[in-house]
């Protein structure tokens, strides 16, 4: 087990280094974030209580958008000199690869969102730090989601031309439960209202799409990468 999660790491600790040399992904996400909340802040009144009523909603649509640029590169990356065969080929399991992958996306996507949550801040006059053990929770758990999922379905897409077509149109459907889970969540930590009572309910099911996927991925995956 102590083996396993070592090249996992190992795994992550790559893909992490080959993105920060590069910046490819996470220059083309960050730029696609403060734009579309710089465009949006122009077609909603900055402040008012309507713009605080549907934030998390905003906030979780441009993560989406920037986070599959993010999740597409992380199987795709190994395709020049086929090194995503030789990955295969090698002794790291399957799974410790996968796991490898997702958690070098959901260390990508938190640089995303904890670069694009000031800006928000910013742009909309909303002071989002109020509750941040809530908001930490909400982003941990579905960013999570969105890179266990999205590792799986870009393993799967990897060798389709038209990857970045069909890598979200499988994506967003299958993150829809944990998509309404985070925008209630973070709704509710931007405005600075308790969440108790009914909204838990959300935080159990993002704790629960979470094992349900893991799990799932983890075990797919051989049928997956092994073709």
């Amino acid at each position: 087990m102590i083996r396993f999660f070592r090249l996992s790491f190992a795994i992550a600790a790559k893909d992490i280094q080959s993105e920060w040399r590069t910046k490819e992904a996470l220059n083309s996400a960050c730029s696609f974030s403060i734009v579309v909340l710089l465009m949006f802040s122009f077609a909603f009144d900055p402040g008012a209580e309507s713009t605080k009523e549907f934030a998390g909603g905003l906030l979780w649509l441009v993560f989406m958008f920037a986070g599959s640029l993010i999740v597409n590169r992380s199987f795709s990356r190994e395709l020049p000199n086929d090194c995503l065969d030789v990955l295969i080929a090698s002794p790291v399991p399957p799974a410790a690869l996968f796991l490898g992958k997702a958690f070098a996306c959901f260390v990508l996507l938190m640089i995303i969102e904890l670069i694009s949550i000031p800006v928000f801040g910013i742009f909309y006059n909303i002071t989002w730090w109020r509750q941040p053990a809530w908001l930490a929770v909400a982003l941990g758990l579905t960013t999570w989601a969105m890179s266990v999922i999205g590792s799986l379905f870009s393993a799967l897409t990897v060798n389709l031309r038209l990857r970045e077509l069909m890598l979200p149109m499988l994506l967003y459907p299958m993150l829809i439960p944990a998509l309404m889970g985070a925008i209630r969540l973070t709704s509710l930590a931007l405005a600075n209202e308790p969440i108790a009572g009914e909204d838990l309910v959300w935080l159990k099911v993002l704790v629960a799409f979470d094992i349900i996927f893991t799990s799932l991925s983890l075990a797919l995956v051989d049928f997956v990468l092994v073709r």
